[in-house]
């Protein structure tokens, strides 16, 4: 904002109250705030959180940046409540209005995603608690007894925390009240997590760590934006360098927010930074129970919670004073939000780093093609781990060509993979096999009439689950019981599945190994988090031989004993049109390969593939991830794709074919001639019917340099308007081209 514009708003809130009139923006998809007038002897300022009506309805809202425009405030609504909590910082809102500007969202959308915990914008109920007064009963008992001399040390306590401590039950600490040797006080509310103590215990770096945690704690120290890419192997500490950073921040008396992909079942990391500042930091996550998440979100916003590790929407946290932000697994497509306001948080924590001028850190073993260009630039500053901790090595990774070493028939799994299997288990070590692909079987079809099994509202197959004997779609959720007979012939018993998935892994490997025991793990297992979260420490714990899952095992979990991962279908990224299959490929796999030899054991890692030339497959095994970047970054500039161009994604859906493309070709029609960007299509979308809708998509590209935004704006200005069923989704540097 200039200097006027905020000088015209001091002078807005310095005005008579009678007078007054404020901007506030409403959590819906409105295109700027409404104003409100301020009722007399009410006190608002820019970002008091505030109740609204809108319409029939009262509506959470907060006072925003601007001037005055000239309503008469008797013809406004008033503003009905101010909320007792801090207002919104000047960093957080020129958040909100950037992230609105440059994903071409309503901005109250976006405020949205901050304030996501209502009840939290009142002071949290004091605890009613218990203060030792003096006095003894005439009656003394060995429980009364531990109870006096636990609360003798003059501190408030709580009801149940004084029986806890005292080993007693609270009748007895009951008892005492009734005679008067206990008073009722009141205490404000524990904090979520205790505080963090930076100097709780000393970091072991070796080497290459300490050089790496130097350079990083010197750019802590310096209080200014600035973005580090920290660039390490698998198992080479990367972790512990960045806590150097968490506690050099925490001693300057700042907040950190750290962004992890699969934050719901990372409870390793907890225990990490646990055993490392004496402290859990507070979590952030869609399965955070909404007592807990108000908890968290009020005390960030006062400031008692000092470090919280959350998923992708505590960017959105509105922290006291925030002064540094890690993005582990930089990499990670899950950083991406394709729903409402679509962002990518890595980007968008680099963005609130530079508004609030304070550090971040990006962290990852196979850093996205973006970073490794910007690091190449300069514009980040690159800190390289290359080798593991300790004396660790990193697996020995070798080709299994398949079309050489082929399955039994019926089986999925190569002769070479079974034996690594079979003598890693005799070794009492640990074996993984990986398949990206959830349930039995991502096809179902009838042998004799050849029907398939497809979901009536997608264009996609119903994978069979045979664990909970079901066919689902995996893009909206549909399910049906697995039929015995064809329902298009009626044929019983001639059901075929075909290809594997984890389940179906897990069917073949216990008919080789029955002795063994066999884990599988999926995002889709019964039992959701919880259960997960069991099993990751049973693995830890050396209580399975065998573990088939998903992309869930490659999210940075610690398995000691695991010697051997096997790759079941190496190419399986490989085969679709994304211009970051390659990219994707090579990360997966190396994430993956990566959970075996981390604590110093004799590793192996075998990929089953049919295509063993592919440059992803010779780079993995090779080690050589430079020439595999170099390459990638090579034909990303030649297509001037991104980073070297931009991309924005456009899919508009309606009830029927017609409707949607129809739309589509009015919107191509509508683009402006600008030079260096160019609009693809309308086609139809590779996923063409989702939940019921049909869905076209338009792909505009351009050069670094254009000015993407105020060409969609312009397109989307002459564009027809949406009606009936028609949807217009707009994605700004698009991750997925489905």
């Amino acid at each position: 904002m200039s200097t006027d514009s905020s000088d015209l708003f001091g002078a807005l809130f310095d005005a008579p109250l009678a007078n007054r009139t404020v901007p506030v923006l409403v959590p819906m998809p409105a295109p700027k705030p409404y104003s409100y007038s301020v009722p007399e002897g009410v006190a608002v300022e820019p970002g008091s959180v505030v109740q609204v009506p809108l319409g029939p309805r009262q509506v959470i809202g907060v006072v925003w940046d601007g001037g005055e425009d000239g309503v008469d405030p008797k013809k406004l609504r008033p503003i009905s409540h101010v909320f007792d909590c801090p207002p919104l910082t000047r960093e957080m809102r020129d958040f909100i209005d950037w992230v609105a500007a440059y994903t071409l969202s309503p901005p109250g959308l976006v405020a949205r995603m901050a304030l996501r915990a209502p009840n939290a914008f009142e002071p949290e109920p004091m605890v009613e608690g218990l203060k030792f007064v003096g006095g003894e009963p005439e009656r003394m008992t060995p429980a009364r007894a531990r109870v006096l001399d636990t609360a003798s040390d003059g501190l408030s306590w709580t009801r149940s925390g004084l029986a806890h401590a005292a080993g007693v039950s609270t009748s007895v600490v009951d008892g005492l009240i009734a005679l008067g040797i206990f008073e009722t006080i009141f205490l404000p509310p524990p904090p979520v997590v205790a505080m963090p103590d930076p100097e709780f215990a000393a970091a072991r770096l070796e080497g290459s760590q300490k050089e790496a945690a130097a350079e990083i704690v010197s750019d802590v120290r310096k209080g200014e934006f600035s973005v580090s890419l920290i660039d390490g192997v698998t198992g080479s500490g990367k972790t512990e360098v960045y806590f150097e950073a968490i506690a050099e921040t925490l001693k300057r008396g700042k907040q950190v927010l750290i962004l992890l992909p699969e934050i719901a079942l990372t409870a390793s990391f907890m225990e990490r930074f646990q055993d490392r500042f004496g402290a859990k930091p507070a979590e952030w996550h869609s399965d955070l129970a909404p007592r807990m998440r108000e908890k968290v979100w009020r005390q960030a916003v006062t400031g008692e919670v000092r470090v919280v590790a959350g998923a992708r929407s505590a960017l959105f946290l509105p922290f006291e004073d925030l002064g540094l932000i890690i993005v582990d697994e930089e990499h990670d497509p899950a950083y991406k939000q394709e729903d409402r306001v679509f962002y990518n948080a890595r980007d968008m924590a680099v963005v609130r780093g530079r508004i609030g001028d304070f550090p971040v850190i990006l962290v990852s073993a196979t850093p996205s093609v973006e970073s490794q260009v910007n690091g190449q630039s300069g514009r980040y500053s690159t800190v390289h781990l290359p080798t593991r901790f300790g004396d660790a090595a990193l697996p020995d990774l070798h080709l299994i060509d398949m079309r050489r070493h082929a399955p039994e028939r019926g089986g999925f799994l190569s002769p070479v993979l079974i034996r690594a299997i079979g003598k890693t288990v005799e070794k009492r070590e640990q074996a993984l096999l990986f398949l990206n692909r959830r349930g039995y079987a991502p096809l179902t079809l009838c042998r004799v009439c050849g029907h398939r099994f497809q979901c009536p509202q997608c264009s996609s197959w119903l994978v069979e689950h045979r664990f909970r004997k079901q066919l689902q779609c995996h893009q909206c959720g549909h399910a049906e019981r697995t039929p015995e007979a064809c329902p298009e012939c009626g044929t019983l018993d001639h059901l075929v599945a075909c290809g594997p998935g984890v389940e179906r892994i897990a069917e073949e490997v216990e008919r080789h190994f029955p002795e063994a025991r066999t884990i599988v793990l999926s995002s889709d297992i019964m039992g959701g988090v919880k259960r997960l979260r069991l099993e990751l420490e049973a693995i830890a714990k050396g209580e399975a031989d065998i573990v088939i899952g998903t992309q869930l095992v490659a999210k940075g979990h610690n398995f000691p004993l695991m010697t051997l991962v096997g790759i079941v279908d190496a190419d399986l990224g490989l085969a679709n049109g994304d211009p970051r299959a390659a990219e994707r490929t090579f990360q997966l796999l190396s994430q993956v390969t990566g959970r075996a030899g981390r604590t110093g054991l004799k590793s192996h890692g075998l990929l089953q593939t049919y295509q063993p030339q592919h440059p992803v497959m010779q780079a993995i095994v090779s080690g050589d991830s430079d020439a595999f970047y170099e390459r990638e970054i090579s034909e990303r500039e030649r297509a001037i794709l991104p980073p070297f161009g931009r991309l924005a994604s456009i899919i508009v859906s309606a009830e029927t074919r017609h409707d949607a493309e129809n739309h589509a070709r009015g919107m191509r029609n509508a683009a402006p001639q600008v030079s260096g960007i160019s609009v693809l299509g309308p086609a139809e979308a590779p996923l063409a019917l989702v939940r019921g809708r049909h869905r076209f998509r338009l792909l505009v590209h351009g050069r670094r340099n254009s000015d993407m935004q105020g060409f969609l704006r312009a397109m989307l200005s002459q564009s027809p308007k949406e009606r009936g069923s028609v949807q217009v989704q707009l994605d700004i540097d698009p991750q997925s081209f489905l």
